[in-house]
């Protein structure tokens, strides 16, 4: 037993003292602030959106329990539960060939 308890000792300090080695990884940069802001945020009523980023191109009926409802934007789409914004989603811009 003493054995084992000094060989588990030994190895946790060996590998203690042994040099560690990272890897560096290169992350996309995040989405800037200024293009977050353009968009509505969690919790603004329909009014507010239509207020602040005009009439959507398309408004989707409510579905489901509770009802979600779906308003597109140019570029962004908008989920609403009732009447307040619970998501919102950037469109990407098409691939060009």
């Amino acid at each position: 037993m003493r054995k084992t308890v000094l060989a588990g000792f030994g190895i946790a300090c060996g590998l203690a003292l042994a040099p560690s080695f990272a890897q560096n990884l290169q992350m996309a940069e995040p989405p800037a602030a200024e293009a977050r802001a353009a968009v509505p945020t969690r919790g603004m009523s329909m009014a507010q959106v239509e207020a602040r980023f005009g009439a959507p191109a398309e408004k989707f009926a409510a579905v489901g329990q509770p009802p979600i409802t779906r308003w597109v934007y140019p570029s962004f789409v908008v989920y609403f539960e009732y009447q307040h914004v619970v998501h919102t989603v950037a469109v990407r811009a098409a691939a060009q060939p």
